[in-house]
């Protein structure tokens, strides 16, 4: 039986060990969580694994990502199933700071990146991702981790990430890993928790309808008449507000029209179900 990893809370301990295992030239590799962990975050900790020589994974649920407080207080906290979890995949560290060490009184610094943020997720959810960028920010530079693992699930986020640790010199490579599913296809989340049984057999036409649009698309159809049927598909299947569905270019999230084999594209969608919002995104290739 695998023994628990070791849980730190202290930014002092966190670098003093780190410190020892870079003066071993061991590559660090960091898995930045907010905990409640499930199969897409255990293969960002296998890549993780695979690739680096130490392993830390973070859990921490960052206040100033939440823009509704009734959120933030219902997000799951679920340290000792976490820990139990990461036992059998050899993780060195689980950093769960104290708030303190993230946000120590008289905190006063928000990382902010343009452009990237103005749409998608970042048009409804004000804030959204400064609190993100910022805490991303911290994370990687306390753990001082090598190479940094996010999932392909939050493309946004992904290319946030990419884009401030170039702009800021940041000594970290940023590796994207692909969405884990469940078997109907519904993108693991940690929100899928809080579906009843009806709305879970119900959230799996997400990913048909995305699959279906991905088709029509790839056929030359133009995406907008593409989008109202869809949007119509999902209505009928009972969920709520869509948030939105967009096409867009990787690179950058600028929007598109149609699809051109020469620009990686992905759709993007964020829609509610009963009293949760859930997000997905698939590639057009």
């Amino acid at each position: 039986m695998s023994a628990a990893p070791v849980i730190l809370r202290r930014l002092a301990d966190l670098r003093a060990l780190t410190k020892s295992w870079h003066r071993a030239g061991e590559v660090v590799g960091v898995v930045p969580t907010m905990g409640a962990l499930h199969d897409g975050h255990l293969s960002l900790v296998r890549a993780a694994r695979a690739g680096c020589d130490r392993v830390i994974v973070t859990i921490f649920v960052n206040p100033k990502q939440f823009n509704s407080p009734a959120d933030l207080a219902n997000y799951p906290r679920t340290e000792e199933q976490d820990a139990r979890k990461l036992a059998p995949l050899n993780v060195d560290v689980i950093y769960c700071p104290d708030p303190d060490q993230v946000y120590p009184d008289g905190f006063a610094t928000t990382v902010s990146v343009s452009g990237l943020t103005d749409m998608l997720c970042g048009a409804t959810r004000p804030g959204h991702f400064d609190g993100v960028a910022t805490v991303v920010t911290k994370l990687l530079t306390q753990s001082s981790a090598d190479r940094a693992y996010f999932g392909e699930k939050d493309f946004q986020q992904l290319q946030l990430v990419r884009r401030l640790a170039r702009d800021l010199d940041l000594d970290v490579e940023i590796i994207g890993c692909p969405t884990v599913r469940e078997s109907d296809g519904l993108a693991l989340s940690s929100r899928n928790l809080r579906l009843s049984e009806a709305a879970r057999a119900s959230a799996a036409q997400i990913n048909l309808v995305m699959a279906d649009l991905t088709q029509g698309l790839l056929a030359g159809q133009e995406f907008a008449g593409l989008r109202d049927a869809a949007a119509a598909s999902l209505a009928a299947a009972g969920f709520g507000d869509l948030d939105y569905l967009d096409f867009r270019r990787e690179a950058d999230l600028a929007a598109l029209a149609r699809f051109d084999p020469m620009e990686p594209a992905r759709l993007f969608i964020a829609i509610w179900l009963e009293d949760v919002r859930l997000i997905d995104n698939l590639p057009v290739r």
